[in-house]
């Protein structure tokens, strides 16, 4: 079912509104005041218009003259326009063990930096097999390594520690840094040029 449908589901227009008064609003934007539904139902008629409940919460409900299907249509598209403008983050996991190479670890560390580069954020997970769970000090060095070598572009959101065989910490981008306005200036000033005379 479509977004617009769902809506026209939602509102209640013309011989849906039950209540026996409601607070009108024309079709030009003018406040009518407290009147019966079947009066403003024969306004909007009049006009060739709907009569739309658009704030149902309040008492009496407010109601107005407009064109019903232009609405919906109005509201599916600010709903599209806000889906659009939200940012999902997800989260990337990048796997570590104890024994790991050096290469693999570099490897490792230029993907961490491209996910964050690209706004994800990143868990990085250690792992520990068998009897390397004896040897968690070394494990710790690595996490700490890859910590500094992001550094420059994330910061640590979480620390979650040893859980089990696993050490988890969370990465996420670091946040732009605000511009500081030079020599105790406030935003907004400007030079003054100061001429030879």
């Amino acid at each position: 079912m479509s977004k617009i449908q769902d809506l026209k589901r939602l509102i209640r227009a013309n011989e849906r509104i039950r209540v026996s008064e409601v607070r009108l609003i024309d079709h030009e934007g003018n406040q009518v005041g407290v009147m019966a539904t079947k009066d403003a139902m024969a306004m909007a008629e009049g006009a060739g218009l709907d009569l739309v409940e658009v704030a149902a919460e309040a008492k009496p409900p407010v109601c107005r003259i407009l064109d019903f299907s232009k609405y919906l249509y109005d509201m599916g598209k600010k709903d599209k326009e806000a889906r659009k403008k939200q940012k999902v983050i997800s989260i990337k996991e990048v796997k570590l063990s104890a024994k790991i190479g050096e290469h693999d670890y570099q490897t490792k560390l230029r993907n961490a930096i491209r996910f964050i580069e690209r706004g994800d954020r990143v868990k990085l997970t250690m792992f520990f097999r068998g009897r390397e769970i004896t040897h968690i000090d070394i494990g710790k060095r690595i996490i700490a390594r890859f910590a500094e070598d992001l550094s420059s572009v994330a910061d640590v959101e979480k620390d979650g520690g040893l859980e089990g065989r696993m050490i988890h910490m969370y990465f996420v981008g670091k946040a732009p840094a605000k511009k500081t306005p030079l020599n105790g200036e406030k935003e907004g000033d400007s030079h003054a040029e100061i001429k030879n005379t």
